[in-house]
């Protein structure tokens, strides 16, 4: 099982994760929505396409743009559709 933890609260536990450039992708079904609030950042990867941003809210506290996803990936990375990835201290291993 791969796990993401950030301030104490498991925000994704799965055995179905997808490796790209180091990064853990979890499928979507595997986080609680509850946690994750939309955000309007974006950023552009130039073989995967138009990444997309979550704040992260566990416990009271926020960390923003801790999660990443790209709704439409290129054809590349086909395979990260309707999958998330983590940074900004959230914990993943």
């Amino acid at each position: 099982m791969v796990k993401a933890v950030w301030n104490g609260f498991t925000i994704a536990d799965t055995d179905d994760t997808v490796v790209v450039e180091n990064n853990h992708y979890f499928p979507l079904s595997a986080i609680d929505p509850a946690l994750l609030k939309p955000s309007a950042t974006t950023s552009v990867c130039g073989w995967k396409g138009l990444a997309n941003y979550y704040t992260l809210s566990a416990g009271g506290a926020e960390n923003k743009d801790a999660a990443w996803y790209y709704a439409d990936p290129k054809d590349a990375a086909a395979n990260i559709k309707g999958r998330v990835a983590f940074w900004k201290g959230v914990k993943v291993g």
